[in-house]
């Protein structure tokens, strides 16, 4: 089959979660349900912090932060997939493509970075709370999040411009509901050497140095905690870090499942289905995690409902 350039190609075909068409109408509102859930959660969330003044401390900060890439993250996919069930066209432009990988993998990558610097925020409050308003300055909140937004800028943007190297055969249909990268690369007649290099390259910077990071900050948080003497004390210790933790575990588990079950699974579609529950489940249960377990979040969406109830 001869290679065509890339220049010449106008679109590709995402085949979505499944051709059946009496599915269609159900994947439509399933999906606009999670994603309505998924964005207004974490946009409430985002406002209660922001209107409450006593949670306006680097744990929170970073709390808005993730919440707004969570709402960006499944903003990447989750509308173009519905546009395309509402109007039954499965086309995405090559240039809409290539905008999804670069934001689907930026947003992933800040995902993995914040709760790394969460887990970090955790581990000072825990071991060092006499410190803790001293080494998590405002400074330092600014340096984090600057630093993890240019890392993942430029390592989605290097992703990309090696995407955009490829040249693509005739068949250019995605067995996904999303410009998914290694499903793009699979499609190339060109040499993918160096994007296959490139991946795991970024897997390895991008992915296991934040774990390392927050395993190491768990591994320190607790041993502080079994060296508390009382129930309460350890008890109190660790709710402060429940939440964090849950959404770490929510996190890495789904993408590891997704990325065995691809390893293992040779059905593409299959892999597409089970990736749902790292793109849109993990970000969509996110906020129920953090207002169920944490009573100062409680606190502020009460207020925040007490403030737009007395302007209406």
């Amino acid at each position: 089959m001869e290679p065509e350039n890339h220049t010449q190609i106008s679109e590709f075909i995402l085949l979505g979660l499944s051709e059946e068409e009496e599915l269609q109408s159900l994947l439509l509102g399933l999906f606009l349900s999670m994603y309505l859930i998924t964005f207004i959660g974490n946009l409430l969330i985002i406002l209660a912090i922001i209107t409450s003044s006593h949670l306006h401390t680097p744990m929170y900060f970073f709390l808005t932060n993730l919440s707004f890439v969570d709402i960006c993250f499944t903003s990447t996919t989750i509308p173009k997939m519905l546009l395309n069930i509402h109007t039954h066209n499965k086309t995405i432009t090559y240039q809409g493509c290539l905008a999804q990988v670069y934001f689907f993998i930026l947003f992933m990558q800040l995902d993995d970075f914040f709760l790394s610097i969460m887990a970090y925020d955790r581990f000072v409050a825990i071991c060092h709370p006499l410190h803790y308003m001293v080494i998590m300055n405002p400074r330092l909140c600014g340096f984090l999040l600057l630093f993890s937004w240019i890392l993942s800028v430029l390592g989605s943007l290097l992703r990309s411009l090696l995407v955009l190297r490829l040249s693509f055969c005739t068949n250019l249909e995605i067995p996904h509901f999303f410009c998914e990268i290694n499903q793009v690369i699979q499609l190339a007649c060109s040499d993918t050497l160096h994007n296959i290099i490139e991946m795991y390259f970024a897997t390895g910077v991008m992915g296991i140095i934040p774990l390392t990071g927050i395993v190491f900050s768990y591994s320190r948080i607790v041993s502080s905690i079994l060296r508390i003497t009382s129930a309460r004390g350890k008890y109190k210790a660790f709710s402060t870090c429940g939440s964090h933790l849950s959404v770490v575990s929510l996190f890495y588990g789904t993408g590891v499942g997704v990325y065995l079950s691809s390893t293992t699974i040779q059905n593409s579609r299959a892999s597409a289905i089970a990736s749902v529950m790292y793109t849109v489940v993990t970000p969509m249960l996110n906020p129920f995690i953090y207002s169920l377990r944490n009573k100062d979040i409680k606190r502020a969406l009460k207020s925040l409902v007490g403030i737009v109830t007395l302007n209406e």
